[in-house]
């Protein structure tokens, strides 16, 4: 489990790098506080070493596991299937850090379309998708559980 911070660290020697088993517990408990229907810890081992996917942990030696990022590539699209960060390290750049450096491992893979599907209440999530250039393309009536809501669909063009 991730340790609590108590003071204001700047993160900045903060990588991404792969996730790995040893990864799972920090990764699973921030998966928990930010999503209502959270992932479960074998959802993640099934997806590691999988082909087309990019399983990011964002880390630093201090802290251990800040956030993480799941990313499928296929040929020239990806799909940005989630995306978190600690709670109590939120609104410090650092999801932006993460999102900058999953957009420049599509760059790198080719990717010309990143999609994304967000729920219509989440401000802080539609705001950072917004400045990084993503556009809402369409909507999912209903598709998320606990509270029911829609998602908006977003798709990022990256040049």
């Amino acid at each position: 489990m991730h340790r609590k911070v108590d003071r204001a660290p700047s993160h900045l020697a903060a990588r991404v790098r792969a996730m790995t088993p040893s990864d799972l517990p920090d990764v699973v408990a921030i998966e928990t506080e930010a999503f209502s229907t959270p992932w479960k810890a074998d959802t993640f081992e099934g997806l590691i070493g999988r082909e087309g996917l990019e399983l990011l942990t964002f880390a630093d030696s201090e802290d251990g596991v800040i956030g993480y990022a799941v990313l499928w590539c296929i040929l020239d699209q990806g799909e940005l299937a989630n995306i978190a960060i600690r709670p109590e390290l939120r609104g410090r750049g650092l999801g932006a850090r993460l999102l900058a450096e999953v957009v420049e491992i599509c760059r790198r893979k080719g990717v010309k379309s990143l999609y994304l599907e967000v729920r219509e209440s989440n401000r802080a999530a539609v705001s950072l998708y917004e400045r990084f250039g993503f556009r809402d393309v369409g909507r999912r009536k209903n598709y998320y559980q606990s509270p029911r809501e829609d998602a908006r669909v977003m798709e990022l063009v990256i040049e």
